[in-house]
């Protein structure tokens, strides 16, 4: 059971906390854009929800809704192994079912195992490697650095997805 300072509500993120936002990005991903798939996210501008632990905010999941997919842009937590990111991650899949989406799905890189375990656990599957896709993104973010966690080189895209409903069940799963 989580003691009471561990408690943490989710809510949309708002106008109110836009400029927070944009500082966690550009403290975690080096600037609020966000390079996936050769394609720019303004992290701070896309729809997110944020964590608030007695008003302050802990937590932020950004996303983009597209078709019959969602994309997970962006998570941080500020507070760890306390359900943050954990309760995140759900409410994007709740929203993402609600929206009709088929699936799911993000990237990170081969350097960041925590995010491989993390999610994983959440019942995300390896979709894809992309050898080399930071050569790309890194032209159009050049502060993606060359070494990542742990002083793994960074080279590699990898791309999780949580199948939310088959395309052939008219979205009753």
């Amino acid at each position: 059971m989580n003691s009471p300072q561990e408690t943490f509500r989710i809510e949309p993120l708002s106008a109110a906390f836009r400029p927070w936002a944009t500082l966690v990005l550009t403290e975690h991903w080096g600037s609020p854009r966000v390079v996936t798939r050769g394609r720019i996210h303004h992290a701070d501008d896309l729809p997110g929800f944020i964590a608030r632990r007695g008003g302050e905010p802990v937590g932020l999941i950004t996303y983009r809704l597209e078709a019959a997919e969602g994309e997970i842009v962006t998570l941080n937590s500020l507070d760890e192994q306390v359900g943050i990111g954990k309760k995140l991650v759900e409410t994007v899949v709740e929203t993402a079912r609600r929206a009709g989406c088929r699936r799911l799905w993000l990237i990170t890189t081969n350097d960041n195992l925590p995010a491989l375990r993390f999610y994983q656990k959440r019942g995300f599957v390896l979709r894809a490697v992309y050898p080399g896709a930071l050569d790309a993104s890194r032209k159009l973010k050049p502060e993606i650095p060359t070494v990542g966690i742990g002083g793994i080189p960074l080279r590699d895209e990898i791309e999780l997805e949580l199948v939310l409903r088959s395309s052939g069940d008219g979205g009753n799963s």
